[in-house]
């Protein structure tokens, strides 16, 4: 039988300037490990701290640009676009846009704090 979401958890965010996350699937919302399905909203200017997480992230940005950050650059990933970034590598997440980002991450498996390994 399927199971209805009928609402998110908010979950409080990393970065320089408040973030919304609403967890929709996940190990908060709905104690699922196996992904983690949210919605972001980040205001302009908004940067998290950099991190090598232990999952796959997939992001589809809705409104505005992503930047997303790696080792040797970084990406501008616009509305209508999606990035892939793979557990193991190092990333930092920003929206560069005054008008900020607003998209949806799927996580597999889940997101985690303890397993996301931010830099300090």
């Amino acid at each position: 039988m399927p199971t209805l979401v009928s609402q998110p958890t908010v979950i409080t965010a990393a970065g320089n300037k408040p973030k919304l996350i609403e967890e929709f699937v996940g190990r908060v919302n709905t104690q699922t490990t196996a992904l983690s399905l949210a919605r972001m909203t980040s205001p302009g200017g908004w940067v998290e701290p950099g991190q090598t997480p232990e999952f796959d992230e997939y992001t589809l940005v809705l409104k505005g640009t992503l930047r997303v950050t790696h080792k040797t650059g970084s990406l501008d990933v616009g509305a209508g676009q999606a990035v892939i970034t793979h557990k193991g590598e190092w990333v930092q997440y920003s929206t560069p846009d005054p008008a900020g980002a607003e998209y949806i991450a799927v996580c597999l498996p889940a997101f985690s704090p303890q397993t996301v390994y931010r830099d300090t």
